[in-house]
């Protein structure tokens, strides 16, 4: 079923994107919830080049490891749509449940899975036919984020209203553990090896270090107000921690799990993403509808990027 018609986009918006599915950098894609829009950034220049109409209320967001389509979770239809970055339009979607959010793709990119809250639960869809193939009940309600581990073997899903994390075994297709941390957990993230997990718990204002194997907790660090979202360096040492009420991404070194830097960003940073040199933070700021780029290796704001109103999250290619 398609949701737009590709005669909507002149011809020369049409030749943009092609520009855009075929860039040598790597692109920010940003999605939008009030505007219904996902707004497109070369990290080289970090300014946005293009907008691509998304439906009502984009929310998570992945990109299929070729690089040509988007999954995108939309709240009033409650589906996931797949856009096509060639044509830069919404082509198909693929039915949900009641009010999905956070979106992820597998490390040998087989599924890609969305966190759907009222039925407290994961969908997993098959990227080579976009049908859904079966869903996983979590524990947690109003799951929010599931994010796999790089090795493809667990899931681990945070909930609005939890007190744990949350795993699902992908194999077994079933949940099998429950790590407990703190109140409303948020972001996740795993180190490249797969060794540890880091989660942020927005109303513990905590971020708690997982270690995968044991699946427990062998770390907590106190965060901002409002611990929100989560990002790893490329090469392991450094975690990224969004703080919503603060305005702010703390740095944690972690090789001891200690906060190096406290960066003053836009109005409640939420989601972030790292370029894949592991160079370049880019963070959305839902109340200042921007995405502010941070230096990783000094820790400094480079710059801020507008885009649309209320920006969720970022996912680079």
């Amino acid at each position: 079923m398609r949701w737009l018609k590709s005669s909507w986009f002149p011809t020369a918006l049409l030749s943009l994107f092609s520009a855009v599915a075929s860039a040598a950098t790597p692109l920010a894609y940003v999605p939008n919830e009030k505007s219904g829009t996902i707004s497109v950034i070369d990290t080289a220049k970090d300014e946005v080049i293009a907008q691509i109409k998304a439906r009502e209320k984009p929310r998570g967001l992945a990109v299929s490891r070729d690089g040509k389509y988007l999954y995108v979770s939309n709240q009033p239809d409650n589906s996931l749509g797949i856009i096509d970055l060639e044509k830069g339009a919404v082509t198909d979607k693929i039915a949900l449940g009641e009010s999905p959010e956070g979106v992820s793709i597998s490390p040998d990119g087989k599924w890609v899975v969305a966190a759907v809250e009222i039925t407290n639960s994961v969908t997993f869809i098959d990227t080579s036919t976009n049908r859904r193939e079966f869903s996983v009940r979590v524990q947690g309600k109003n799951p929010e984020h599931a994010v796999f581990s790089p090795d493809g073997k667990w899931l681990y899903v945070s909930a609005e209203e939890a007190e744990q994390v949350d795993v699902i075994d992908v194999e077994k297709r079933e949940q099998v553990a429950s790590i407990p941390v703190g109140r409303r957990p948020r972001g996740i993230g795993f180190l490249p090896d797969g060794s540890r997990a880091y989660v942020a718990c927005e109303l513990a204002s905590t971020i708690y270090a997982i270690d995968v194997q044991q699946q427990k907790v062998i770390a907590t660090i106190k965060g901002g107000n409002f611990s929100n979202g989560v990002a790893i360096r490329s090469d392991g040492k450094r975690v990224y921690v969004s703080n919503g009420k603060d305005g702010t991404v703390l740095a944690i070194d972690t090789a001891d799990n200690k906060v190096i830097a406290t960066i003053p960003v836009g109005q409640r940073p939420w989601n972030m993403a790292i370029t894949p040199d592991g160079k370049k933070l880019y963070v959305a700021n839902g109340r200042s509808n921007s995405v502010s780029v941070i230096d990783t290796e000094t820790n400094q704001k480079l710059s801020d990027v507008p885009v649309g109103e209320l920006p969720w999250g970022v996912v680079i290619r």
